[in-house]
């Protein structure tokens, strides 16, 4: 029997028993390294959030899209971070209250600017979308019939005269 199954007949656990139990909380060291890695991703994203609005407000579309693998390369980096961290925070609240606190005070800046950044996106999406269904309309309105009733008013033209409107989104 070789000395690694020794071990694990000795202890009762397998790798698959491994998995299973929850990650230790960190120790101060690990969460101060955890919590500046956070915070700097936090820094991170937010430039390009922020980088992102502007490019968007400005018009900018197209140089916002390639920002996007960047930002979800950091959003991944960033849910990591946080849930390693949650595995710990009922031992750092104890050891490292102001970690946590300066951890708080970024998170809430951090959510505060991606509240502002969606707020920008959904406008720029409704303004977008109301440009697209206006000139659908205009569209539409010019290639129906015009045509009157016996007693001289317009009359709609059904549904089976409207043609779909097609958007390239390559230019």
């Amino acid at each position: 029997m070789t000395q690694a199954a020794l071990n694990q007949d000795l202890i009762g656990q397998t790798d698959a028993d491994e998995a299973a139990l929850p990650p230790a909380a960190p120790n101060l060291s690990d969460a101060t390294r955890l919590a500046d890695g956070l915070i700097n991703t936090m820094k991170a994203l937010l430039e390009i959030v922020e980088s992102e609005t502007e490019l968007v407000r400005a018009g900018k579309v197209d140089e916002a899209i390639e920002l996007e693998t960047e930002k979800t390369e950091l959003s991944r980096d960033y849910m990591r971070s946080v849930e390693q961290l949650k595995t710990g925070t009922l031992s750092l609240q104890g050891t490292t209250p102001d970690l946590l606190t300066a951890l708080r005070h970024h998170h809430d800046a951090f959510q505060a600017m991606l509240q502002a950044n969606l707020k920008v996106l959904a406008t720029a999406h409704a303004v977008s979308e109301g440009i697209v269904r206006g000139v659908n309309g205009e569209l539409q309105r010019k290639q129906m019939p015009q045509t009157y009733t016996a007693k001289g008013q317009r009359t709609a033209p059904g549904a089976r005269h409207t043609t779909p409107l097609a958007v390239s989104r390559t230019l």
